[in-house]
């Protein structure tokens, strides 16, 4: 089967595209490069250069015929998102309604599309379920929600099916080293404490040290980037089976804090890691952790390698290459 995605050279999308290809899948990478890197591409894989923001260049490669579609093309910086909303409302949410109108054309369905778990904002109960009330903290969660609303419209009106895979706290590279570019000026936790113990910077920011969690720094929910690659492919494979859309949260249910995880790096990099604690930021919540039952029920989806030390050791093969002394 043939399958196109969208965004396929970024940290995400190469994982995604890799597991397709794994599973004999026919896969066409579609991206601009933009924070894509052609080291992610696959010598097994097709890659077309092109923008979501051209629906000329979407109309061509749909036109090619594929048994599906997965999205992960965005921008995801959530406190970016709050300064530049006008950005992301561009390139997420239009550039969004670009695919799914060259899609709906192409009679190319279904869409297996990248969410988030910022639609759901600060959480009122743990662990977050997906009927969990929405209402973003920023607007990269608002463009998200508003996305798989849009989804919803086009499945009820178009029968375009679909799933959307809403991420906690993606992390980790291939076990197996198969992806070779590090991900564009991150943002999340791990990758910076990575970048510190290879001396790319010079120490890490701990943003508070007085929540009410069990040693007072946030807990999060981290999952496997591979993991979640795996459940792009199972998801679509459910929608051929079941001719129905689904929208799943994918975590590892498991609250890690951000001093245990830099501690864990400490122990398996084998280096210092300077951190100091400074304020709090503005609408981060003490504590985000999953609960992955519907996708384990409907997907059969369980995490192989989203414990902590597979996250931290996958990540630091990558990083020690990059100046660890």
């Amino acid at each position: 089967m043939r399958i196109l995605v969208i965004g396929g050279a970024g940290y995400i999308g190469s994982h995604v595209t890799r597991a397709f290809l794994d599973r004999g899948y026919e896969v066409t990478v579609f991206d601009n490069l933009q924070t894509g890197l052609r080291e992610n591409l696959f010598n097994d894989a097709r890659f077309l250069h092109g923008d979501i923001m051209r629906p000329e260049q979407l109309r061509a490669v749909m036109a090619g015929g594929y048994d599906g579609c997965v999205h992960l093309a965005a921008l995801k910086a959530a406190g970016q998102s709050m300064l530049k909303p006008e950005e992301y409302a561009e390139a997420n949410i239009a550039g969004t309604i670009n695919i799914l109108n060259q899609a709906a054309e192409a009679r190319l369905s279904p869409i297996i599309f990248s969410s988030s778990a910022a639609v759901y904002g600060n959480p009122q109960y743990l662990p977050i379920d997906e009927v969990h009330p929405k209402d973003p903290e920023n607007f990269y969660g608002f463009t998200k929600l508003e996305i798989e609303r849009i989804l919803g419209w086009y499945d009820r009106l178009k029968g375009m099916r679909f799933a959307a895979i809403r991420y906690f706290n993606a992390a980790g590279y291939d076990v197996e080293g198969r992806i070779k570019g590090l991900e564009l000026n991150p943002e999340n936790l791990l990758p910076i404490v990575m970048e510190v113990a290879a001396g790319i910077r010079p120490k890490l920011s701990i943003y508070g040290n007085d929540y009410p969690t069990r040693d007072g720094s946030c807990i999060r929910d981290y999952v496997h980037v591979s993991d979640l690659a795996e459940a792009h492919v199972t998801a679509f494979e459910y929608i051929l089976k079941h001719d129905k859309s689904l929208t799943v949260n994918l975590g590892s249910e498991t609250g890690v804090s951000v001093l245990e995880m830099v501690e864990r790096a400490r122990v398996l990099t084998g280096m210092a890691v300077p951190a100091e604690i400074v304020g709090r930021r503005a609408g981060d919540p003490s504590e985000l952790v999953a609960t992955a039952g519907k996708a384990r029920e409907l997907l059969g989806w369980v995490p192989k390698y989203s414990d902590v030390d597979t996250l931290v050791s996958s990540t630091w093969k990558m990083y020690e290459k990059y100046g660890a002394r």
